[in-house]
């Protein structure tokens, strides 16, 4: 692989991370700042990583039966306050309307933070019978947090999301399509984004407010740290009988319906950017890249150059891949650097000699690897690397993961494994006791992530009190 440092407007990962990352987002024109702290502008290059991204996940949903809606963005603060978990999980990130103009309103209105009182308001008016269920709900919407420390896609004020809320007639179809969404959000990261997942469920102590019970995938980024990149809710009937959503069951029976919610965001974009980017920018998946393949026409001042890599762009078009041609006035030099940057897949080179060959040089990002193939073969070869950048990138993002991941059975050796080798994800055996688990990331720093569908005894004695453990736990550090 060739390591060499192409754009120098780029700080080095190594010397500030966090610097490392602005670069990118600002100078791979993700994002722009505005005057409101926390808010940005999602620039053509970024929105159209998240069009991709929406596109994808939302024909997934529509193949496994959902149906796109679109709650109203207020909330009244009577509606918000009729569930008194949820309210209190999400009063201190609410934003209030509290004039119209310059009226005082009567009422209060909450910025939406997510819609599960909304959708509750709805459901009420619209379920009556068994018939009417079950409701397989999303949207693509914006909400509003107000956070205190914001970076951009990982955590910003206000975010673009998809929510699912879905309503059902029995629990164990509730608890199934909560786990089905689990399932798509995994594939997609894995299959899609190249980023290799942890599924699990959540602590009580770190489950949605006012859920049953809460599932997460977690991947963990370029530094070890992890990224909760979605999240599926079961809520049970606590939302129905707080909202009085009643329906006449099979019996002829007054019943209460089960309901979960589910969500992911522009955080995915964060997370693409500290899973796959390096010190020459972002490099990015092949599904969502806005091109996939640019063409740079070298000596392009020369006759048929240009022509050539029209030509090409049209049969590389053809075969579905989506590609550009920069023959602006810019050196090859400067182009190489900024698709770089830009993290296109694949970048071909097309100049005279090539053309007298009939050939042109494939480069693929992810590695920088060179390869000379005949032109009228260019097509095949360009789908084929773009399949190789995607395994690629995940096999790097899969061998930084197993390569940060340590077992303990202590907390001083969670602390001992840290302080040798970084943040990473810990492996380690839990009793169930919320005061062990506060204890556990007081000492370390290090909190819970989520207990992994896949267990493994790593001791039979909790990393805390060293009483007997009844599951295994992945701890680690989150943005």
């Amino acid at each position: 692989m060739d390591n060499r440092k192409m754009v120098n407007d780029i700080t080095a990962m190594d010397e500030d991370l966090a610097k490392w990352y602005t670069d990118i987002v600002k100078k791979a024109e993700l994002v722009e700042y505005t005057s409101v702290k926390g808010c940005v502008v999602i620039r053509p290059y970024g929105y159209a990583i998240w069009e991709n991204i929406q596109r994808i996940l939302d024909g997934m949903f529509k193949d496994t039966g959902h149906e796109n809606v679109c709650m109203p963005m207020f909330i009244p603060e009577s509606l918000l306050n009729k569930e008194k978990e949820h309210v209190e999980g999400f009063a201190p990130e609410v934003a209030w309307v509290t004039h119209g103009g310059n009226d005082k309103l009567e009422e209060r209105l909450c910025v939406r933070p997510t819609s599960e009182t909304l959708f509750c308001e709805h459901y009420a008016n619209i379920i009556h019978s068994y018939r009417d269920l079950p409701k397989l709900y999303n949207q693509w919407v914006s909400v509003v947090r107000w956070e205190k420390t914001t970076r951009p896609f990982l955590r910003s004020r206000e975010f673009l999301w998809q929510e699912g809320h879905t309503i059902h007639e029995t629990a164990d179809e509730a608890i199934c399509e909560t786990e089905r969404m689990l399932d798509i959000y995994a594939d997609f990261c894995e299959q899609v984004l190249a980023m290799p997942v942890i599924k699990g469920r959540k602590t009580e102590s770190d489950k949605f407010a006012g859920a049953v019970a809460t599932y997460a995938i977690e991947a963990m980024m370029h530094d070890g740290k992890s990224l909760q990149a979605g999240t599926s809710h079961y809520f049970g009937d606590g939302f129905a009988k707080a909202f009085d959503i009643t329906f006449s069951d099979r019996n002829n029976q007054k019943s209460y319906p089960h309901q979960t919610s589910w969500g992911v965001s522009t955080r995915l974009i964060g997370g693409i950017i500290m899973t796959h980017g390096d010190d020459n920018g972002l490099a990015l998946p092949p599904a969502v890249a806005p091109i996939q393949a640019v063409i740079i026409p070298i000596a392009a001042h020369k006759g048929g150059v240009v022509e050539k890599a029209r030509e090409l762009e049209k049969t590389l078009g053809a075969a579905g891949v989506r590609v550009t041609v920069d023959d602006s006035d810019n050196s090859p030099g400067w182009k190489f650097a900024q698709y770089e940057m830009k993290g296109v897949p694949v970048r071909i080179e097309l100049g005279p000699r090539d053309i007298e060959k009939g050939e042109c040089v494939i480069v693929t990002r992810h590695n920088r690897e060179k390869t000379t193939v005949r032109l009228e073969a260019a097509p095949a070869e360009v789908v084929k690397k773009l399949g190789q950048v995607q395994d690629g990138l995940y096999q790097r993002a899969l061998q930084n993961r197993k390569r940060r991941t340590y077992d303990c059975k202590t907390t001083d050796e969670m602390i001992e494994v840290m302080d040798k080798n970084g943040d990473g994800y810990i492996r380690a055996m839990w009793c169930g006791s919320e005061q062990c688990e506060a204890a556990v990331k007081e000492k370390t720093g290090a909190g819970s992530r989520c207990i992994p569908f896949e267990q493994e005894a790593v001791s039979d004695k909790c990393v805390c009190c060293g009483k007997p453990a009844t599951t295994m736990v992945l701890w680690g550090k989150a943005y």
